[in-house]
């Protein structure tokens, strides 16, 4: 695919919709936010992503104009796509200067284009957004607020009955599939009603002890044994089946496998945990991240360190696997300096982030920290608990700011594939919000 960028040198905008001199309103959110995006910048690095030859890709304006509109309104691909068509606004936000009614765009198109671009090129569009903030001197660097969270992934609640049946329905669905398309006619029995009808036997009871849940365990693990049998002397078999949906089949059979092994060895040992738990079939790169809040003590998504900046929210680290967030202060501290050219002048954490080796490694930096002193008190600590205390309150920003990233840009549940992705759009969004606010 290739790329050829259009003339942008225009007359008169949207002329036929507003005649007898009609105006867009200038004071509309997406003329304003317009000016904010470094579009000619973000161009030459998207042209980078196509070749030269072959059927000419989307305008990049339209591309990112669209997925910033999507993650500030939080919209799906279809509505976006939609909405575009029936707004001037946003038409103008994308680069246009004539109202379009057609499609310009399938929604289709920007699930392909977030795969091809991925997630570098959208940590450059922060760096550029970043610029444009420096530059327009909106954003102060002196105070960094560091914080870790969990964003939840978009999968059901695991349970461990649910978790073995959906692997035992995939695994039949696929022997139909295999039999079908390797032609094999010997008959395989998978016992597939009679394992549904346990699996729904003990899901319609409303109270369940610990026997019923055991017992419907072992039989859906029997069940499922079975058939991941029967599947693997299918493969063996099967003839005319293309290389690529083969390798895919075989990909989600080891996870089918692990899953089996995990479930039978939780069963056998009577444990509900395991090493490297897997707690979806469709996800199993998702783990569940114990984090001892109210409410939810065990969350299921990636686990992220981020930073507060005068207000403007920064994705430091991304994890599928828990880590303790006070050994990557330091790592937060040089992102910071490589966005800044300079390190912040004071830190703001809460006091898990306090480990002696923080300690020291700030104080050398010249860093001041939000930490209570260690050791007994004297005046000169009890003037810096009084510091420390102000900046607590003041550290309450970052939770504020958390929260609002996931009740109002969509990063309440992932719902991308690439959830690194997913959590760079949203705060990019947000960030673009609060830079419009201050214009």
């Amino acid at each position: 695919m290739s790329y050829k960028s259009k003339d942008r040198q225009t007359g008169n905008i949207f002329s036929e919709l507003l005649p007898f001199g009609g105006k867009l309103n200038l004071e509309n959110r997406w003329i304003k936010l317009h000016d904010l995006i470094p579009w000619d910048e973000l161009e030459t690095i998207y042209e980078k992503y196509f070749s030269r030859l072959g059927r000419p890709g989307k305008d990049s304006y339209l591309i990112n104009g669209l997925l910033i509109v999507k993650h500030m309104m939080v919209m799906s691909d279809e509505a976006v796509v939609d909405n575009f068509l029936e707004n001037p606004y946003v038409q103008y936000f994308c680069g246009y200067d004539q109202f379009v009614t057609n499609k310009e765009i399938e929604a289709s198109t920007l699930t392909r284009m977030r795969k091809r671009l991925g997630v570098e090129y959208f940590k450059k569009f922060e760096d550029e957004i970043l610029g444009i903030l420096k530059e327009r001197k909106i954003i102060k660097s002196k105070e960094q607020m560091v914080d870790a969270t969990i964003f939840p992934a978009n999968i059901s609640y695991p349970t461990d009955a649910g978790l073995i049946e959906s692997v035992r329905e995939w695994v039949v669905e696929i022997i139909k599939r295999v039999r079908i398309a390797g032609r094999i006619k010997e008959k395989v029995r998978t016992y597939c009603r009679k394992a549904r009808a346990v699996y729904l036997k003990f899901q319609k009871k409303r109270k369940k002890t610990k026997q019923e849940i055991r017992k419907a365990r072992k039989q859906l693990l029997q069940f499922t044994s079975r058939n991941i049998k029967q599947l693997k002397k299918l493969l063996i078999k099967a003839e005319g089946i293309p290389g690529k949906i083969l390798k895919k089949i075989k990909v989600r059979l080891k996870v089918a496998e692990k899953i089996y092994s995990q479930q039978l060895e939780m069963l056998k040992e009577n444990v509900h945990r395991v090493e490297d738990r897997i707690v979806s079939f469709h996800r199993p790169h998702v783990r569940p991240m114990v984090r001892g809040k109210n409410g939810k003590d065990v969350e299921f998504g990636p686990k992220a360190s981020v930073s507060a900046v005068d207000g403007y929210l920064f994705l430091d680290k991304f994890s599928t696997d828990a880590y303790h967030e006070g050994v990557v202060l330091n790592k937060s501290i040089l992102l910071h300096e490589e966005r800044f050219g300079k390190k912040p002048e004071v830190i703001i954490t809460d006091k898990i982030y306090g480990s002696r080796e923080n300690r020291e490694s700030l104080a050398r930096d010249g860093i001041r920290a939000s930490f209570v002193p260690l050791g007994r008190k004297s005046e000169a600590s009890k003037e810096h608990e009084i510091w420390v205390r102000k900046k607590q309150r003041k550290r309450n920003t970052i939770e504020g700011k958390i929260g609002t990233s996931k009740q109002y840009y969509g990063l309440e549940r992932l719902r991308y594939k690439d959830e690194e992705l997913n959590i760079r759009l949203g705060l990019l969004a947000m960030n673009l919000s609060t830079a419009l606010a201050r214009t």
